[in-house]
């Protein structure tokens, strides 16, 4: 005989919707056959799935609280326009299989009542399809996805290739990375995530890509950034200037009286793709490093004569 759905769900008879449904996910998950080490995790899950169709269900719920129905959902007197003597409509059955094997199957839920399937696609996820009674499709719960990295070169990044990465399933596969892939850009490798314990489809892998450190290229998002050394004298007089790109050097026009800190836009030079990026250039003036006797006299000559205030917005 079925004990008292309250009683299994360690729930009140005052127990709100949202207290009983919260108790039934903890014991299901802790309880389910493919995942519990519990000689009797077949019967308390059982029972406690059958508790829930009782009390996860606004209206058998009412009927059990007026005592219209017994634990097993059977009326408790003839003539009771209620679900006769079967099985419950809705939750779990409970089948053996040939060889002695069980299992669990979900039953729909005449009218759109409760169905415990419904719980299992929110623990689990939903993917693989089943054939619930009536002839509509319903899903089965499916495995868990993944989570992993790689690391690729900027080149890579640029035109792709093969990169080989470790899930956290103990399996090593090779990913293909395709071209003008983004920093952060996630590759989903279908079916290589946990399996289902419900007889589902697996989850997936998503893997993000992380683009490696360049030696003096910075990615932001389409584009790349490069400081650019200058002379004293190239950054006052002006010059004409190689500037490596992911294509080669290409010549860029540094202004007369350009200062350091100040960025041009090469167009086009960035990353490839149907918008190729911009290559961003930020200039940094460096001094001989040798100390010059000529270039203190012009300095100290300046700083007397001709001295300027570039500070004087900070103040």
């Amino acid at each position: 005989m079925m004990r008292d759905p309250y009683t299994v769900l360690g729930v009140s008879k005052s127990a709100g919707a949202a207290e009983i449904k919260k108790a039934y996910r903890g014991l299901a998950k802790k309880f389910h056959p493919d995942q519990s080490k519990d000689p009797r995790a077949k019967d308390k899950f059982a029972e406690v799935s059958a508790a829930y169709e009782i009390l996860g269900d606004e209206k058998r719920r009412g009927q059990f609280d007026r005592g219209e129905i017994d634990a097993e959902g059977k009326p408790r007197f003839q003539g009771f326009e209620g679900f006769g003597a079967g099985a419950a409509p809705g939750g779990f059955t409970r089948r053996t299989g040939p060889g002695g094997f069980e299992h669990f199957e979900f039953r729909s839920t005449p009218g759109g009542g409760f169905d415990a399937g419904d719980i299992f696609s929110e623990l689990f996820g939903v993917a693989g399809q089943r054939r619930a009674a009536g002839g509509q499709s319903r899903p089965l719960p499916r495995g868990e996805d993944v989570a992993a990295e790689i690391t690729v070169s900027l080149r890579e990044a640029v035109h792709g290739g093969k990169s080989r990465v470790a899930l956290p399933t103990g399996r090593t596969l090779e990913v293909t990375v395709p071209a003008s892939v983004e920093d952060g850009q996630q590759i989903r490798l279908k079916g290589q995530g946990l399996a289902s314990p419900f007889g589902g489809e697996p989850g997936d892998a998503l893997v993000s890509v992380k683009i490696a450190k360049h030696p003096y290229f910075r990615v932001e998002g389409r584009d790349l950034r490069l400081d650019l050394p200058l002379t004293l004298y190239e950054a006052v007089l002006g010059a004409k200037v190689n500037v490596p790109t992911l294509d080669g050097q290409v010549e860029l026009n540094v202004p007369a009286g350009s200062n350091g800190g100040r960025t041009l836009r090469l167009r086009g030079k960035g990353l490839p793709g149907a918008k190729p990026g911009d290559l961003l250039v930020t200039l940094r003036i460096v001094l001989p490093d040798e100390t010059d006797p000529d270039l203190l006299g012009l300095a100290r000559k300046w700083q007397k004569q001709k001295p300027y205030h570039p500070r004087r917005d900070l103040i």
